[in-house]
């Protein structure tokens, strides 16, 4: 009994002897053309120079999607980002300090089409001291405001600062956004946007632009505190 009986050749040695042997086909060009292969589309028999063309083509049509999303979420990022340019300006454009939160409040419902929006502040100056936006603050919420390092986006789990907003009852995911002065680690206000949609804010969205809207919101809002 020869040797080669009693080891046949496996596909894995076949594998191997052909990427091993990297001249096979260049010395066997009629091969490319004569073995036939299962193509996935339709279970029909192709050359091997076909099936290749069509691994290709899918390739190629898989970065044809990806550089179609890349494009898509650019556009979407810059209308974001013009929206946002917008907002901030409304709010270095409004002269009176007390009206700044209802302007914000106002502005995040306008430019991000955000159902309900509500914005307190705390240590604010005593002349600010009696406006709605400054009362009815508990030591809770200031703890949890102070506690948020990045936006709360996702369900409503019954937070208090929801029942800041008009329409509680109607909230079913809410993103919650602390107002600082840099990175003081106390905050001295906090955003509530609010949506009866569940997946308007959720757990696996970016925060990027929520961060930048803290940022200028909180360089906004610095007016109304004690100096």
């Amino acid at each position: 009994m020869t040797s080669s009986a009693m080891n046949p050749i496996t596909e894995d040695d076949i594998a191997d002897f052909l990427l091993n042997t990297p001249d096979f086909f260049g010395r066997h060009a009629d091969l490319l053309s004569a073995v036939l292969l299962t193509s996935p589309h339709g279970n029909r028999a192709v050359s091997l120079q076909e099936r290749q063309a069509e691994m290709l083509r899918e390739k190629i049509k898989l970065l044809e999607h990806r550089i179609m999303d890349m494009i898509r979420h650019g556009n979407e990022n810059m209308i974001i980002s013009d929206r946002l340019q917008r907002w901030a300006r409304s709010l270095f454009l409004t002269a009176s300090p007390q009206a700044l939160p209802q302007a914000m409040a106002e502005g995040l419902q306008e430019e991000f089409m955000v159902p309900q929006v509500a914005v307190k502040v705390w240590g604010v100056a005593e002349a600010f001291a009696g406006e709605p936006f400054a009362v009815g603050v508990s030591d809770d919420v200031k703890i949890l405001a102070s506690s948020l390092m990045a936006p709360y986006v996702g369900a409503n789990a019954g937070f208090e600062a929801v029942g800041w907003l008009p329409d509680a009852s109607r909230v079913a995911s809410v993103a919650l956004i602390a107002l600082r002065n840099g990175t003081e680690p106390q905050a001295f206000g906090l955003m509530v946007l609010a949506s009866p949609d569940s997946q308007r804010f959720h757990a696996g969205m970016g925060t990027d632009f929520l961060e930048r809207m803290a940022e200028l919101g909180s360089a906004a809002l610095s007016r109304l505190r004690q100096a």
